[in-house]
């Protein structure tokens, strides 16, 4: 069984571990703590989670919990992984799994030095329209690829106060949801890119709310993404690959669940295909499960999280901000 103490009282948390543990006969939620005791009690109390600890030091020491979800701002993330993975408990930690690179290196090796499970929770990996296509772009019935375009772009705008709008926390739209279409990208073409250009347009200082880039990858593909959060946008997710004997369209491969199309265009003919309407983080938590059970390997690992952090850094550099992190 495996029994899970939540680090704070997260607007996500239902949603990515709660609402799932609740399908999973392997999983309980058994304890939570939160900077205010009395905001984590409330959320106790609404999600049915037995036990409240003063601070999240407590949770990560409770002999009864062997994993540990990890929804804090990202400027929590390194801290709070580490030292739960060096008190012998698994982790699921939401993305942006880091800061920087600097950091993801430092959590995989606390990972790895402990033979303990880091997930990186970027659940879109887990489900089957993703999984698919992967499948479709390496079966190479695309052809050659030429161009890859992903965008992820949310109603705003976001509140001057939100953890998001804050560049000590790692806040910024790239670090938010511009980090999907980079996600995207790689997982679909298998690689990180040789060059990266990008352009972002900033609220508070060094806070991006729009970021698009153009990145040049392995064997002449060319790849553009946006992540936008400024006010008056609309949401998007998507996702277009061009090859020289076909095309690939994705429409929310975010959260299928709500959602979704998954169309493939070969010689003029066009198909489509639907999959369930299945949460992803119900798929991700099952593969958090037969990792810490069966020592399945996770797709979005910490080697994993170093390679998404490593490109998150080119980005910001490119654009010319600072990388989180630094003073």
């Amino acid at each position: 069984m495996i029994r899970f103490g939540i680090l704070g009282a997260a607007r996500i948390a239902p949603q990515a571990v709660i609402d799932p543990a609740k399908e999973n006969p392997l999983v309980e939620i058994q304890c939570i703590a939160a900077r205010d005791v009395s905001r984590a009690q409330i959320f106790a109390d609404d999600h049915c989670i037995p036990e409240v600890h003063d601070h999240y030091q407590q949770v990560i020491a409770d002999p009864a919990i062997n994993a540990v979800y990890v929804p804090l701002p990202i400027s929590g993330h390194h801290e709070w992984t580490i030292k739960a993975l060096h008190a012998g408990k698994h982790v699921l930690c939401e993305k942006s799994l880091a800061l920087n690179e600097a950091q993801a290196i430092e959590m995989q090796a606390a990972a790895r030095s402990t033979g303990l499970v880091l997930m990186d929770a970027f659940h879109y990996r887990y489900h089957p329209l993703f999984i698919r296509a992967v499948e479709i772009v390496q079966s190479g019935v695309l052809g050659k690829l030429s161009m890859i375009e992903a965008d992820f772009h949310v109603k705003g705008p976001v509140a001057d106060d939100d953890i998001r709008m804050m560049y000590h926390t790692g806040g910024g739209v790239t670090m938010d949801i511009g980090c999907y279409p980079l996600s995207w990208v790689r997982h679909l073409l298998g690689s990180s890119p040789l060059q990266v250009s990008a352009r972002a347009e900033t609220g508070p200082a060094q806070v991006d709310i729009y970021m698009e880039t153009d990145m040049q990858f392995p064997g002449g593909i060319r790849a553009k993404t946006t992540g936008d959060m400024r006010a008056g946008g609309e949401f998007k997710a998507r996702i277009n690959l061009v090859g020289d004997a076909g095309s690939l369209r994705i429409e929310n491969p975010l959260v299928p669940q709500f959602g979704h199309s998954l169309a493939l265009q070969v010689a003029g003919k066009k198909s489509t295909v639907s999959f369930d309407l299945r949460s992803s983080y119900a798929y991700q938590l099952d593969a958090f499960v037969n990792a810490v059970t069966n020592g399945e390997p996770v797709l979005t690992d910490g080697r994993d999280g170093i390679l998404q952090m490593a490109l998150i850094d080119r980005v910001y550099q490119a654009a010319g901000l600072s990388i989180r992190g630094r003073s």
